[in-house]
């Protein structure tokens, strides 16, 4: 288990966890549209930090147990929270891998901040703007489902929206998704939250132009069974970046699910060992 502890980061307070040796070469995990750090499943953690790798995940802002402001923001400020946290954990550089919104946060890091990433990995993710390839309608519904009122609506809110951004190759396990759902809503449920993030994403323009300057060593994973950022957003960052290497995954949807984790984690490992060569 990780240690949790609390940084002062870009004017604001977030809540962090980390796993391994911390004189491992950093690995910083940043989560994807109203998710909380606790996405991030400690086996897959502790399988990133058995590759070699100080492992931090956090909660963004207006998630988890991080600073819930009450103003609206853009992306770039997300990205600027996840570089003020390395600054925080006095780190210069980091291995940075953001999942969906994550990816996106994760694609501004590189951008804005090139001299703090060591290696980029954007997974089921996108450019966002004019370039972003629109969920299926099916996906979008669950995107704007209306927040409800009690604990068990809630559950079962989220439990369908897991099925439904499943893909094909991955079945449903309920039991497990109940659990992952009711230990996120009982830690902190911020629909508020929510739907600032959501309005930052809207407000994004495309990225896709700049990643062209993107020069570290990049992986871009993604599911050809996703239906809420579809694979073509995948091969469009993949194909936008000079050094980047595009992993499809079959069968897989919205989700990093428990059969690819291996695979996952090695290939970020061998993404650092690029970066070790260079």
């Amino acid at each position: 288990m990780g240690r949790m502890a609390r940084a002062t980061a870009n004017g604001i307070e977030l809540e962090y966890e980390t796993f391994g040796d911390p004189q491992a070469p950093a690995l910083l995990l940043i989560g994807g549209l109203g998710t909380q750090m606790i996405t991030w499943d400690e086996e897959f953690c502790e399988l990133l930090a058995s590759r070699g790798f100080h492992v931090i995940r956090f909660d963004n802002r207006d998630a988890g147990l991080s600073t819930w402001p009450e103003d609206s923001y853009e992306l770039e400020e997300m990205a600027a929270d996840a570089v003020s946290l390395l600054d925080a954990l006095g780190l210069p550089a980091a291995h940075v891998v953001g999942a969906s919104m994550g990816g996106f946060i994760a694609q501004l890091v590189a951008l804005n901040h090139p001299e703090r990433v060591l290696t980029l990995t954007s997974i089921i993710s996108g450019p966002s703007g004019a370039d972003q390839v629109p969920p299926t309608p099916e996906a979008n519904a669950v995107l704007l489902a209306r927040a409800p009122e009690t604990r068990e609506e809630r559950v079962a809110l989220c439990l369908h929206a897991k099925k439904i951004l499943l893909g094909p190759a991955d079945p449903f396990d309920e039991t497990y998704e109940r659990a992952k759902i009711e230990r996120a809503i009982d830690r902190a449920y911020h629909p508020a939250g929510f739907m600032r993030q959501l309005q930052a994403i809207a407000g994004a323009t495309s990225r896709l132009a700049r990643l062209s300057s993107v020069r570290v060593p990049t992986l871009v994973i993604h599911g050809d069974a996703d239906i809420l950022l579809p694979v073509e957003n995948g091969r469009r960052v993949a194909a936008a970046i000079p050094v980047a290497r595009l992993l499809e995954i079959h069968g897989m949807g919205h989700d990093i699910p428990k059969r690819v984790w291996p695979e996952v984690a090695d290939a970020v490992a061998a993404l650092s060992r690029a970066h070790s060569a260079c």
